[in-house]
C-alpha cells in the first residue's frame, strides 16, 4: 500500500518548494541554463529562450543600466565588473541580470522590502 493511497483526499499535501507558485513562475519567466554532456565534456550553454520576453528584457537593462549607466558603487556593481573584466561585459550583463532576479524573487516570496547595501539584520526589521 502506498503512501498516497493512505491519505485522506481531504488532506492537505506539501508540494514542497517547487509547487509554490513563485518558484513556478521565477522558472518560466528566467529558463534555465543548456547543458551538455559527454564523457569528458561539460560545456554550460546559453540561457534558454523559455519564459517571460518581457520580464527577461526588463532584468537583461536593469543590469545594463546597473553596470554602465550607474554612477553609484555597490556591491552587486562591484560583483558585475569584476566578472566584466574576466570574462567580458556582455556575461557579466547576463550574470548580473540573474542575480538581480533571484533577488527579486527572494523580495516577493519573503515580501520584504529592498535594502541597499549591508545594514545590521536587527535595524532591517
Amino acid at each position: 500500500m502506498s503512501d498516497r493511497s493512505r491519505r485522506s483526499p481531504s488532506a492537505p499535501q506539501s508540494t514542497g518548494r517547487s509547487g509554490s507558485a513563485p518558484a513556478e513562475r521565477w522558472g518560466r519567466i528566467w529558463g534555465s541554463r543548456r547543458r551538455y554532456q559527454s564523457g569528458e565534456t561539460d560545456i554550460q550553454g546559453k540561457i534558454s529562450r523559455c519564459g517571460d520576453e518581457l520580464a527577461r528584457t526588463a532584468l537583461y537593462e536593469a543590469a545594463h543600466s546597473l553596470l554602465v549607466r550607474s554612477k553609484k558603487w555597490s556591491i552587486l556593481r562591484a560583483w558585475g565588473m569584476s566578472i566584466a573584466k574576466r570574462r567580458g561585459m556582455a556575461r557579466a550583463r547576463i550574470a548580473v541580470a540573474r542575480k538581480l532576479g533571484v533577488i527579486l524573487h527572494r523580495m516577493w516570496a519573503d515580501a520584504t522590502e529592498f535594502r541597499f547595501g549591508k545594514e545590521p539584520a536587527a535595524l532591517a526589521m
